[in-house]
């Protein structure tokens, strides 16, 4: 598995950094967030150093996504929240702090919990014809 000396996400893998572990395999590492957004909030992240969705293979991801259902049951087991966010950022403008893939396991625990996801819909702004030609732009580009 390859890491980054200098990531801090890799350090916590590699036990230089301590963390509050709650699940951990030959593949995956997940640990509870320091900043607890919710109780429970907890950080999947894959052991190789991958720097965000774009730049993770296949096998990785593979391994990667496999293990969050296992995990989110755990929080949900633990402390039977009414709802769970996945939230995962890639690259600087949508929010991306700390350059190793990793997804937040947000537990719900209702409105006033402290986590706002928020976006505005543009349902108005596209057509079906719009809609099409950017699927098939989209489709054009799987590799």
């Amino acid at each position: 598995m390859s890491h980054d000396n200098n990531c801090i996400f890799c350090k916590i893998i590699n036990g230089d950094i301590p963390s509050a572990k709650v699940y951990e395999d030959h593949d995956v590492y997940a640990f509870l967030d320091l900043s607890q957004v919710t109780k429970g909030h907890t950080l999947i992240i894959p052991k190789t150093h991958t720097k965000d969705i774009y730049e993770t293979d296949e096998k990785v991801a593979e391994q990667f996504f496999s293990r969050v259902p296992k995990v989110a049951n755990a929080i949900k087991s633990a402390y039977d929240p009414i709802g769970l966010n996945l939230l995962n950022n890639n690259e600087e403008p949508a929010g991306q702090s700390v350059f190793h893939l990793h997804i937040h396991l947000i537990p719900r625990y209702g409105d006033n919990d402290g986590f706002e996801p928020n976006w505005t819909v543009h349902t108005d702004d596209y057509t079906n014809d719009d809609l099409q030609m950017i699927a098939q732009e989209i489709s054009q580009n799987i590799k």
